[in-house]
């Protein structure tokens, strides 16, 4: 599955993921064929160890990659999250190349990093020597989120072990004096994904962006980002429930008009 990820990233066609907030592997199981990769959000998501290890293995079963947002650059989480058996791992306010450096050794193994030896489901999966292919077949993103990360874009990008780049949108807006009411758009956000991006070709490792929206989608294709999360569980979940029930208190409104003297006596409508 690592392998052909790679090889469809490779491809020059861009890969759709959607982002898991809650902890219901059942959603991942359900809508897992419709998209590309899995990003599992162990930083602002409500997801603790268990369920986490529940879902990199619902997308094992539905043959997706997951990749593990963590909450921070602890060596520890990093590690635990590569443990598990993802197939990359997210790393949250990346502003220096320093840090950057300290977190190529938390998830790369010697020589090119100091990654720690003995994950038990790698191991009990693939054998003691999982840790041979580990260092090309996971992949290690960065996210820039701050206008000091993105001074420093090229020379993180530049870090053996550094895989892809990742903007962090809402975070470089707040940091921009950007409201979160203010869209998602080329005007404010456009010059940041250029430089994320562009650095990205330079050195040649993979760009991630959101691009929920037809307009976000469009401007992330445009520019060339490799991986473009396009949905998640948060927006299916609010969007679909506002349609239906929009749809459904219409009809509702539409029939009480109607045949007003049918309404029950209690009032409400359940």
């Amino acid at each position: 599955m690592r392998a052909d990820f790679h090889k469809a990233l490779s491809s020059g066609v861009p890969q759709l993921g959607y982002c898991v907030c809650y902890p219901s592997p059942g959603v991942v199981e359900r809508v897992g064929p419709d998209w590309d990769w899995y990003w599992l959000d162990g930083q602002h998501g409500q997801l603790g160890y268990d369920q986490m290890l529940a879902l990199v293995r619902a997308c094992d079963l539905v043959s997706r990659p997951a990749f593990v947002r963590v909450p921070g650059h602890e060596p520890c989480n990093i590690g635990l999250a590569l443990d598990m058996g993802a197939t990359g791992v997210i790393v949250p306010c990346v502003d220096t190349p320093e840090e950057a450096r300290a977190i190529v050794n938390a998830a790369k193994f010697p020589p090119l990093g100091k990654r720690s030896y003995g994950g038990r489901r790698p191991i009990d999966r693939e054998g003691r020597g999982y840790s041979d292919q580990a260092n090309s077949e996971t992949l290690l993103i960065i996210q820039i989120e701050t206008p000091t990360g993105i001074e420093n874009v090229r020379e993180i990008a530049s870090l053996p072990g550094v895989d892809g780049l990742f903007l962090g949108p809402d975070d470089i807006m707040l940091r921009r004096c950007h409201p979160m009411s203010a869209p998602r758009s080329k005007e404010t956000l456009g010059e940041d994904m250029h430089a994320v991006v562009t650095a990205c070709k330079e050195v040649g490792i993979y760009s991630v962006m959101v691009g929920v929206g037809g307009e976000m989608l469009d401007l992330c294709l445009d520019m060339g980002f490799h991986m473009i999360v396009a949905c998640g569980d948060v927006p299916s979940l609010a969007n679909t429930s506002r349609i239906a029930s929009d749809d459904a208190r219409a009809r509702v409104s539409g029939r009480s008009k109607k045949n007003p003297a049918d309404a029950p006596s209690g009032g409400g409508v359940y």
